[in-house]
């Protein structure tokens, strides 16, 4: 992880105000633009971050986790038994 991953010329202010913030934005920025490994270490920073979490803070951060990933189940539940993809 580095914060001289380059970035294109081309980005949207936003992307680039975004790319710009300190841990959240670099993480992104190598995941996006740098090597294809570096998913592999984000993913292995996020297992951490749980394992941290719940150590620290027990039941209520596995909580507050899953909390987070309500919305996306939900959508991904309209969208799995969406009438226009079934077949005839």
């Amino acid at each position: 992880m580095s914060i001289l991953t380059p970035l294109p010329p081309a980005l949207p202010f936003h992307q680039r105000a975004f790319y710009s913030i300190p841990l959240l934005g670099w993480l992104a920025r190598d995941v996006a633009f740098g090597d294809a490994d570096n998913i592999y270490y984000f993913l292995i920073i996020l297992a951490t971050f749980i394992v941290l979490a719940t150590a620290t803070w027990g039941l209520p951060a596995l909580v507050m986790i899953c909390l987070v990933f309500v919305p996306l189940y939900m959508t991904l539940m309209v969208i799995f038994a969406a009438p226009w993809q079934q077949g005839d």
